[in-house]
């Protein structure tokens, strides 16, 4: 994968808080999105895609401009919290397998929970029924 899009469920997507911060002006595309074989949880004040077999997020697969590609891929990197091989992670980086709203699919960057977090919100988090962010209830 060279430059595959960033599936984005949270905080990121079109209408929500940090999209316009952090996305506004620097991609090429935004287009439905939904990765199979996760499950959403809360988290204080965004949500965290845990892999589990049988769920399903929503989302939206988005294409960065060429030219701002590898700045926006690390701007996200620190808003994530992600480090290659740091142990300390909260999200991990992953090349999952998205399919598109015309049920086409294609490998996208997403962040999931970390192996540390992820055990933890299994344990005792609050899942996010229908695998959709914006459909929670507040």
């Amino acid at each position: 994968m060279s430059r595959p899009p960033i599936f984005v469920y949270g905080t990121l997507r079109p209408g929500e808080p940090n999209h316009d911060l952090f996305l506004l002006g620097h991609t090429v595309s935004e287009v439905p999105g939904r990765l199979a074989g996760a499950v959403l949880y809360e988290g204080p004040g965004y949500p965290y895609a845990v892999e589990e077999p049988g769920g399903m997020v929503s989302g939206e697969l988005i294409t960065p401009a060429p030219e701002r590609y590898d700045q926006l891929l690390l701007t996200l990197d620190r808003l994530e919290d992600y480090a290659p091989g740091d142990p300390a992670n909260l999200y991990e980086r992953v090349a999952r397998n998205v399919i598109r709203e015309d049920g086409t699919s294609v490998d996208a960057w997403v962040y999931v929970a970390a192996p540390t977090v992820a055990t933890r919100l299994r344990a005792r988090g609050k899942l996010i029924e229908g695998g959709d962010w914006r459909a929670r209830a507040c």
